[in-house]
């Protein structure tokens, strides 16, 4: 008894301390965006809350429309990387061609390529084609870095899948294509889940092709946005701390949103009645 006691107070432990590990930095940013500017300077507890941090994110910079830029290039990212990584994927998984293994391995290939690497030749491109600040500029380039993960990701969840179930399909008359978006396609959900929350998260949160090819201030994305709060004599972090939150907020509903469509996936059909 000793002995399971220990075990399950060292458990206890651990989720304790990744818990804090973990969540411990967004609850001081949460914090640090109510405490007044005049205690910034101070440990512990604020005296009292305010919202004037949050005010000030948005008095004087378009902060409202630079969360709805992020969450619009995110949002056509992840749409673009599913829309043309799910039927290759069901392709390179299912269908006999050769191939197969070298168009997976050249767009792994792909994603290889530092981001450094990569701004200036984009930027050059972008410029002769006229996409300079515009976001465009920043789907494109963000669709192709993605695309990879998703492919990769999607194409081990269709090859999980029983070929006896495409085959049956196309025995039952379904074309290739109904056979993968009536039969397959919502069998490898948690991989369109999983798929959907990690390009997200990578378009959403990009800095380097947002500030090299994003110049106006009402086109720029949360990162560049937030960088550039630096006052003339002092760093505002109040407001750097509320603009913070509440860049995190769409984050937190996209993941929340697909993780129950993730875990509905997974525990569909587990129980008999």
């Amino acid at each position: 008894m000793n002995g399971e006691h220990l075990r399950r107070w060292a458990l206890a432990f651990f989720v304790l301390a990744t818990v804090t590990f973990t969540v411990g930095p967004f609850v001081w940013q949460v914090l640090t965006s109510f405490t007044p500017e005049s205690e910034l300077a101070r440990t512990g507890l604020p005296s009292h809350v305010t919202l004037e941090n949050y005010a000030g994110a948005f008095h004087g910079r378009p902060f409202a429309r630079v969360v709805g830029n992020s969450v619009l290039v995110a949002s056509v990212t992840t749409v673009l990387c599913l829309v043309i990584a799910a039927p290759a994927a069901f392709a390179i998984a299912k269908l006999r061609f050769g191939g197969r293994n070298l168009v997976l391995g050249g767009a792994l290939a792909v994603s290889m390529f530092p981001p450094i690497a990569t701004v200036s030749p984009l930027y050059l491109v972008f410029g002769k084609l006229g996409l300079l600040d515009h976001l465009m500029s920043l789907v494109i380039p963000y669709t192709t870095f993605a695309l990879p993960l998703t492919l990769w990701i999607l194409t081990g969840f269709f090859a999980d899948l029983p070929d006896e179930l495409y085959l049956a399909a196309r025995v039952d008359g379904c074309t290739p294509f109904q056979a993968f978006r009536k039969v397959l396609l919502p069998l490898v959900m948690p991989g369109v889940a999983t798929s959907a929350i990690l390009v997200f998260i990578f378009a959403y949160n990009e800095f380097l092709y947002a500030l090299t090819f994003i110049s106006s201030p009402e086109k720029r994305t949360i990162p560049v946005a937030i960088s550039l709060f630096a006052g003339e004599h002092v760093d505002p972090w109040g407001e750097i701390a509320a603009a913070s939150v509440i860049a995190t907020l769409p984050l937190i509903v996209v993941t929340l949103l697909f993780q129950r469509k993730l875990v509905a996936a997974l525990t569909a059909g587990a129980v008999k009645g």
